[in-house]
């Protein structure tokens, strides 16, 4: 004989926090990083691979008079290095670096979303597309970045409070 675990809805009894203690939604400005690193076009791939190393970051936003022109990743710069099995020796690699500009190379259709959108949304947004990071516009102006590292943050945050309250 098969058993389940259904019951009929009349004797399921629903049970909700309080208003009080109800979870607001989780918004795209609760789990951003605020002031993220940015560039100008002009800047050579050198030095824009340079800043990534020295502030630990993987998207850098590229800003050309305050508004969002593209976006430059770690991996966008890996693609335009010469290969490991190059020829070329270090010495003649840094001026070729030195002459590309991210200008040249940035990707310039930039995925973006807004501090007040929900964080479903946005992480929807990251994996339909398939990136790694969404600079946050509000006013046609950047005010942060949302990563995959951000996610993750936030997610092992929520993961903890959840585990607590049970």
């Amino acid at each position: 004989m098969l058993q389940t675990l259904y019951e009929p809805e009349s004797t399921v009894s629903t049970l909700r926090a309080p208003v009080s203690e109800q979870v607001q939604p989780l918004r795209v400005r609760d789990v951003m990083s605020g002031s993220p690193v940015t560039i100008p076009p002009s800047m050579s791939v050198y030095e824009a691979h340079t800043l990534m190393q020295q502030r630990k970051v993987r998207h850098l936003p590229v800003l050309k008079d305050g508004c969002l022109v593209g976006i430059v990743s770690d991996r966008d710069i890996r693609l335009v290095l010469p290969s490991s099995a190059t020829s070329l020796a270090v010495w003649e690699i840094r001026p070729l670096l030195d002459k590309l500009t991210v200008g040249e190379m940035m990707t310039y259709f930039v995925m973006t979303t807004a501090p007040d959108r929900l964080m479903t949304e946005a992480v929807g947004r990251m994996l339909g597309h398939k990136v790694g990071a969404l600079p946050v516009v509000e006013n046609r102006r950047v005010v942060g970045i949302l990563t995959r590292t951000d996610v993750l943050r936030a997610f092992r945050r929520l993961s903890f409070t959840l585990s607590v309250t049970a």
